[in-house]
């Protein structure tokens, strides 16, 4: 296994789970108080539930979701084309040796979380979670 392998089931590092939770909260304000001065952001609440952090602190994830899940595609060309900009704010926010690149990705938790709810309401799954009367 190499090195920079982690074994299965390892836990993320204390330090990464620490700086993504910092980097999450710089740019969750940033958003917020309207920082980016762009039609499409100004336009749309957006999410940060998570932020996921290279090994080596040095590539930030941030995982958005617009609220209401509409325009995802506007939003994150529109978060790519003000990235440098977010880039610097979370520098000037965030105190670590370098700033991170950012990407942007959609948090696609809300949508799987909300196909296993309707999966669940299905006649076929709830047939098999009533209990059997027939069994007492």
């Amino acid at each position: 296994m190499s090195r920079h392998q982690k074994p299965t089931g390892q836990s993320e590092s204390p330090r990464k789970l620490r700086v993504g939770e910092l980097v999450r909260h710089a740019v969750a304000e940033i958003l917020a108080q309207g920082g980016v001065h762009d039609p499409v952001l100004e336009t749309h609440l957006i999410t940060v539930p998570e932020v996921r952090m290279s090994p080596d602190l040095k590539l930030a994830t941030v995982y958005v979701m617009p609220l209401g899940g509409r325009d995802e595609k506007l939003v994150i060309a529109a978060l790519e084309q003000h990235k440098r900009f977010l880039r610097g704010e979370v520098a000037r926010r965030v105190n670590l040796k370098y700033a991170p690149e950012i990407r942007f990705r959609i948090d696609e938790r809300f949508a799987e979380a909300e196909r296993i709810e309707k999966l669940l309401r299905t006649p076929a799954v709830q047939k098999d979670l009533e209990p059997d009367s027939d069994q007492d």
